[in-house]
C-alpha cells in the first residue's frame, strides 16, 4: 500500500458574511486539485434515466427495475438534514468505496450488490428494509442534533436506552462501542431504544437480536481495516433488510465517507490532549464550516460553500479511497458529462 504523509496546512477564505474562516488542508504526495478543480461544473447532482420508478434521496437516486434496483450514488453533499454542496468524484467515491467494502464484510454478512456497472451505479437485490438504522459508536462526538456528543453535552446522560457516566469529554473514546439505533422517518431520524424498536413494532426481537449483532461485527472488522490502515473508524451507520428468500442483508453503503467518521490515527492523541479537532477525513469537515457560518437547520438560505473548501473535500475523499483500498483512484475521462458515460455504461439495464 502506497504511504501517506500528511500535514495540515491553513487556507483563509473570505466567507459570504464577510467572516474569515479557516480551513485546514490536507497534504499527500499527489496533490489531485488539479483535477478536481475543472470538475467543479462537472458534477453529478441529477439523474434522468429512462427506466422504472424513480426515488429521489438527498444523496443516492433509486430506479426500481422491477427485478433490480439501480442505486445511483450523485456528488450531492448532505448534512443537517439538507443538500448543502457538489463534490467533485465524491459519489464515484461513494460508490467505489462501499464496493470495496462489502467484499471484505460478504463473510460476515450477505450484500444487496448484483454489479458494479458505472463508477457511480450499484445493481442491487431488491430487499425488504428494516425502518431502522444501526449507527454504531466509538467516540463521543459529533455536531448535528441528534450527535450523542450534543445530547450528552446539553445534559442528558441516557441514550438509546443506554447509560453514560459523567464526566466525558468531546472526542473521548467511549469504554466500549455502542449501538444507538435510530428510526427511518420521512422528516427526521428518531433515536430509540432497542425495546422501544420492538414494543413499537418496528422490527421483531429476533430480527433486531440478528441485525444487531452483525453491525457490531462489522463495526469492528472496519475498525481492525481503517488503523491497519492509520484511520480511526470514529462511528458509523448501517441499514440492513431481507432479501426474497429471507436473508438478513446489508444494503445501502458501508464505511464511506458519508455514513462513516473516520480520523486519522496518529496525530488523536496529541490533539485530544490538547483540547483541538481531530484531523477529519470525511464530511464533518463541511458540517464545521457551515456550523460556523450560518444556522444549517433554520436559515432559509445557506451560503454557497467555497470553491477552495470543495476542493479540500473532494481531496479528502480521494485521499481516505486509496488510504483504506490501497488502490489508485480510477479517474473517469475528464470533461466527460457524467449522464453519458452512466447511460452508456448501464446500457443492459435500461
Amino acid at each position: 500500500m502506497t504511504t501517506f504523509l500528511h500535514f495540515w496546512l491553513c487556507l483563509f477564505l473570505i466567507c459570504p458574511m464577510g467572516v474569515v474562516a479557516m480551513i485546514e488542508a490536507i497534504k499527500t504526495p499527489v496533490d489531485y486539485s488539479e483535477k478536481i478543480r475543472p470538475e467543479i461544473n462537472n458534477c453529478l447532482t441529477a439523474t434522468d434515466l429512462n427506466c422504472g420508478e424513480k426515488y429521489e434521496g438527498k444523496v443516492r437516486d433509486r430506479y426500481d427495475t422491477g427485478e433490480k434496483l439501480l442505486l445511483i450514488t450523485t456528488d450531492r453533499q448532505s448534512a443537517f438534514d439538507r443538500v448543502l454542496a457538489s463534490i467533485p468524484f465524491k459519489g464515484q467515491v461513494l460508490n467505489l468505496t462501499g464496493a470495496w467494502w462489502f467484499d471484505q464484510t460478504r463473510d460476515i454478512v450477505p450484500n444487496h450488490v448484483i454489479d458494479i456497472a458505472d463508477p457511480n451505479v450499484t445493481v442491487a437485490k431488491k430487499c425488504d428494509t428494516f425502518p431502522i438504522e444501526f449507527v454504531v459508536r466509538g467516540y463521543i462526538t459529533g455536531t448535528s442534533s441528534t450527535s450523542l456528543w450534543t445530547v450528552y453535552n446539553n445534559g442528558s446522560r441516557e441514550y438509546c436506552g443506554i447509560s453514560f457516566p459523567e464526566g466525558l469529554s468531546k472526542n473521548e473514546k467511549l469504554e466500549k462501542c455502542v449501538l444507538t439505533p435510530t428510526t427511518k422517518e420521512e422528516t427526521h431520524d428518531r433515536p430509540i431504544s432497542p425495546q422501544e424498536i420492538v414494543s413499537e413494532g418496528w422490527m421483531t426481537s429476533t430480527d433486531w437480536e440478528k441485525a444487531s449483532s452483525v453491525a457490531l461485527q462489522l463495526f469492528q472488522r472496519g475498525q481492525e481495516i481503517a488503523s491497519e490502515n492509520g484511520l480511526i473508524l470514529v462511528d458509523t451507520k448501517y441499514e440492513m433488510g431481507k432479501d426474497s428468500e429471507g436473508n438478513l442483508t446489508l444494503i445501502d453503503e458501508i464505511h464511506t465517507p458519508d455514513s462513516s467518521r473516520y480520523w486519522i490515527a496518529d496525530t488523536f492523541e496529541d490533539r485530544f490532549s490538547n483540547g483541538l479537532e481531530p484531523e477529519n477525513v470525511d464530511k464533518e469537515f463541511l458540517r464545521l464550516w457551515f456550523r460556523d457560518n450560518c444556522d444549517p437547520y433554520n436559515d432559509e438560505t445557506l451560503p454557497s460553500a467555497p470553491d477552495d473548501l470543495v476542493i479540500e473535500l473532494s481531496r479528502r475523499y480521494l485521499y481516505l479511497y486509496e488510504k483504506i483500498t490501497g488502490k489508485e483512484f480510477p479517474f473517469p475521462k475528464l470533461g466527460e458529462p457524467i449522464m453519458e458515460r452512466m447511460t452508456r455504461n448501464l446500457a443492459e439495464y435500461l
